[in-house]
């Protein structure tokens, strides 16, 4: 028996500088929608200077609310691993195992990468050894390195949580599909046809056997961005230009990853990914408000739940 579907949704940025009490109403919005999973990006300064920072948006929204959090991706490669695994203990503690950790290693802006000291070129390398050594300080490993990115002499942090905290890791690349495989508990898909993600899950469970990591507990995802409104063509406004500004490409480059229209036929283009096996599902919905964007997710969930009944 598959498990249940599942739907999370990216709060809209800007309900995070609207202050405390509005992201509070929100985020009682998204419980009541029944969603079940809040998400967050994260950037540093992305295409001069938009940014949010992953974990505090992460923990701020796990102290509002009882949902799992997912950062869906945070940028690990721009950050030294050792305090990250120490915010990310505090979060998974602060949420009471709560916490999916998704990470990827960004790229669409190398400015971005290079402002924090990190030769773009090796983006990928210090993905794989800053994800290995977040994961033995999560699971309260005394880690030692030399000769990489990092030098390290006998960390170990404590306490730990009681059940692991879930890494995923996004990314297309056939470097991401076997990090996902070899250092993950689930792959995240973005902007991929739904035949494409059922070959990345094959590749990705076939890089774990070849790694001897059987019996993994899998939560394999898509995110999407959607456009939510009355009408297909007032949503398709909406949704490209937000992604062409943020992404300052052309929407015809996204459009045939990118559902728009009412809630029904955002959940009608979803539902071939459901025949390929995807249960769990990220929304970044795009609408003329908040609500509405709220609102459009939970019913999108709704929808996509009946189907799989």
């Amino acid at each position: 028996m598959q498990p249940e579907v599942t739907v999370g949704i990216r709060v809209p940025h800007e309900l995070f500088v609207g202050g405390a009490t509005a992201l509070r109403r929100s985020v009682a919005d998204v419980e009541a929608a029944g969603i079940d999973r809040v998400c967050v990006g994260d950037h540093i300064a992305f295409h001069g200077g938009r940014g949010f920072d992953g974990l505090v948006q992460a923990t701020a929204l796990a102290a509002l609310c009882d949902l799992e959090v997912q950062t869906a991706v945070y940028l690990l490669p721009l950050r030294h691993p050792v305090p990250v695994a120490r915010q990310v203990l505090s979060l998974a503690l602060l949420s009471g195992g709560r916490f999916v950790f998704g990470v990827g290693i960004g790229g669409e802006d190398p400015a971005e990468v290079a402002m924090c000291g990190v030769d773009p070129s090796t983006r990928g390398r210090r993905m794989d050894e800053s994800l290995g050594i977040v994961r033995d300080l999560l699971a309260g490993r005394v880690v030692d390195r030399a000769g990489g990115f990092y030098e390290l002499d006998a960390v170990r942090m404590t306490p730990t949580p009681a059940a692991p905290v879930p890494v995923t890791v996004g990314g297309r690349s056939a470097a991401a599909l076997r990090r996902a495989g070899v250092m993950s508990e689930g792959y995240l898909a973005l902007w991929t046809t739904p035949q494409r993600w059922k070959e990345s899950i094959r590749i990705v469970e076939g890089h774990a056997r070849d790694a001897g990591r059987d019996g993994v507990a899998w939560r394999h995802g898509l995110q999407v961005w959607c456009g939510v409104a009355d009408s297909a063509a007032r949503a398709r406004l909406l949704v490209a230009d937000a992604m062409e500004s943020l992404y300052r490409i052309a929407f015809a480059k996204f459009e045939k990853y990118t559902p728009y229209g009412t809630p029904e036929d955002v959940a009608n283009a979803l539902r071939p990914y459901l025949s390929a096996g995807c249960r769990e599902f990220n929304l970044i919905p795009i609408a003329a408000h908040p609500d509405e964007a709220i609102a459009g997710v939970g019913e999108v969930r709704r929808l996509l739940q009946i189907t799989d009944g």
